[in-house]
């Protein structure tokens, strides 16, 4: 191995050699992918990172003297997964050439071998697809990450990463660390709590987000300020979320939500550019994306991320309803009586009526079946069912519950509303509005994917990017009937909307925006609150007291107090982007030693007990679960 090592150094990777190398000598390093053993000659096929290389092991190769029959020998007991080197000629492959790999057209006959390490036989194949279960891999996942399509992904990643530290570094903004022990502050995501051994009874929690230490570096001048930051969340995972996480984090002074626009916009050019070959510009000429309020995203689309590679807009039929009394249906009838009891009040959120139609020329793709399945999915996010009708050429609903209720006039006013033609589709959903908006907008994605508007899973080609602005400064909180904030309580609201904060908190708009792409979040940000007059109307507005405030905030507020300049940031999902451009199916995916959807690490069998000596050192008792 020494003579490997220390006198022979690799002259390509595995992923390198053309048939320009032929006749060349070649050392490589790397792990066996397959074997075949064909009696005269073996034949090893090398991967590395870079990719594979067919290796012959022939023993009568002429003018090498002895050292291929002794490397031939070696060969015969080499099996998968060994690590090896070896010292070789590049030869052409002639009429056996492989069109499949890079190096297809070359082999690399043997001269030299050595043995690293070997292997025991791996618990499953490593190939690029197989069907081995996520757990299996995720508890050997440094073998699952020698697979090639992670590592791919991983490269993805990778280059990302170089992209935006070039492109902020050219822009004037300095990379600056932010800690990640902090002060617990409430507001948001449930932070991981990290006891103190030195201040007994004492937490620091670990930083959902460097959101208030980047505004400080706001304070203290630096101007423009970029970090790729790990955050820490204790949420309830799902398919595109993980307890840690790293986001592309950005603030900047003396800015408006459109230079902060502009920036963004410039990052996410660049990194299509150089990372995936492709120039946004011949979707986006002017350089800019769409931008839509979000009063309108959530009227058409139920949610604050509309995927808009496709159509299918939901409708809100609350007023219709409404005014004609629910129209013979008992269930909307109920909404109508209460608007006319002086109980519905549409500044918050009550009852609404929603519809979403499918035109014929699509809805035809759907079985009779799998309509009526559609009312199970629906259920599963907590809806009580599922109304449907199809529009016959006289405007009569057919194949609907609806058809014996509902009065031609309130039938008359949906078609119109919805735009219904004949053999369109309509699906309503009626209910308490959150419910509603959420059932609407997954029932929109489900429709779309089983019509084949969108493909299952990745970007089928497709990058349509979104500005989401606008949105209310608050959110009512119903089960304790209160405002709270939408997002936090640092965000700008609107100049013409200071006023509200102590006469109608529901109607205060804010300078809050999302990147939207392909109907994932892939960033959000704000214009910050550097006021401390409007900041304490803010506070005062969500019931928070001056000395609840301080106890909270108390350190930015004393910098908001000592020249805090305008500024405002964003921060992007790092993860979510690379999933995205990489293709991936999950965010497991694009992370090298992700968590489960359970939160746990199978591979170092995470989180564990720890002793009673450790809890008592941290002044800790468990408090044991009940069965």
């Amino acid at each position: 191995m020494a003579r490997f090592i220390d006198e022979l150094k690799r002259t390509h990777h595995c992923g390198e050699l053309r048939a320009s190398d032929e006749g060349a000598t070649a050392v490589l390093f790397g792990w066996v992918c397959s074997y075949r053993d064909h009696g005269g000659c073996v034949f090893i096929d090398l991967r590395d990172r870079e990719g594979i290389t067919q290796l012959v092991f022939d023993p009568e190769l002429a003018g090498h003297g002895d050292q291929p029959r002794a490397a031939h020998d070696g060969a015969r007991a080499l099996r998968n997964e060994w690590v090896i080197g070896i010292r070789g000629v590049v030869k052409s492959r002639g009429a056996n050439k492989n069109p499949k790999l890079p190096t297809g057209d070359i082999e690399v006959h043997a001269v030299e071998l050595s043995v690293f390490n070997k292997s025991e036989t791996p618990p499953f194949e490593i190939a690029d697809s197989i069907d081995t279960g996520e757990e299996k891999r995720l508890e050997y996942r440094y073998l699952d990450l020698r697979r090639a399509p992670l590592q791919k992904t991983l490269r993805v990643r990778h280059r990302i990463n170089q992209v935006t530290r070039n492109y902020f570094d050219a822009k004037g903004f300095l990379e600056l660390e932010t800690p990640v022990m902090v002060k617990y502050t409430p507001g948001g995501a449930r932070n991981f709590l990290v006891p103190s051994r030195l201040h007994a009874g004492k937490f620091y929690a670990l930083a959902e987000s460097p959101q208030l230490f980047k505004q400080l570096y706001m304070v203290a001048g630096f101007d423009k300020y970029f970090q790729l930051v790990k955050c820490f969340r204790d949420e309830d995972l799902r398919l595109d979320r993980q307890p840690e996480f790293t986001q592309i984090d950005v603030e900047m002074s003396f800015v408006n939500q459109d230079d902060v626009f502009r920036v963004m916009e410039g990052l996410v050019f660049r990194i299509w550019s150089e990372v995936l070959g492709v120039d946004l510009k011949t979707l986006y000429p002017s350089g800019r994306f769409p931008r839509m309020p979000f009063a309108e995203s959530m009227d058409k689309y139920g949610n604050d991320k509309p995927d808009l590679r496709f159509a299918l807009p939901h409708v809100d039929l609350t007023d219709a309803v409404i005014e004609h009394g629910g129209g013979g249906v008992s269930f909307w009838k109920s909404i109508a009586d209460k608007f006319t009891s002086g109980e519905y009040r549409r500044d918050l959120p009550q009852e609404i009526v929603k519809a979403l139609r499918v035109p014929a020329e699509i809805a035809g793709k759907l079985s009779r079946a799998e309509i009526d399945k559609l009312e199970d999915f629906v259920k599963g996010m907590g809806a009580k069912g599922l109304a449907r009708a199809k529009v016959d050429a006289e405007g009569n609903w057919v194949q609907s519950p609806l058809a014996k209720m509902i009065g031609p006039e309130l039938r008359a006013a949906i078609n119109a509303r919805v735009e219904a033609k004949d053999g369109d589709f309509i699906f309503f959903q009626f209910g308490r509005e959150s419910v509603v908006q959420t059932v609407m907008a997954n029932l929109r994605i489900h429709l779309a994917k089983k019509l084949g508007l969108i493909p299952e899973s990745g970007h089928g080609g497709l990058w349509n990017f979104l500005w989401v602005v606008d949105p209310p400064l608050f959110e009512y909180d119903e089960d304790r009937k209160t405002w709270a904030a939408a997002h936090h309580a640092f965000t700008r609201p609107h100049d013409d909307c200071v006023d509200l904060l102590e006469t109608d908190p529901g109607k205060v708009l804010c300078w809050r925006y999302d990147l939207v792409l392909n109907g994932f979040e892939i960033g959000g940000g704000s214009i910050r609150l550097h006021d401390p007059a409007v900041q304490a109307k803010v506070f005062r507005a969500l019931g928070i007291s001056d000395d609840d405030a301080r106890s909270k905030f108390g350190f930015l507020l004393d910098a908001l107090k000592y020249g805090a300049p305008p500024h405002g940031g964003i921060a992007v999902g790092m993860d979510r982007l690379t999933m995205l451009l990489s293709g991936a199916e999950s965010i497991r995916d694009v992370i090298p030693f992700p968590k489960t959807q359970r939160g746990t690490d199978l591979m170092t069998d995470a989180p564990n007990p720890v002793s009673p000596a450790q809890l008592a050192e941290l002044k800790i008792r468990v408090v044991e679960p009940q069965s």
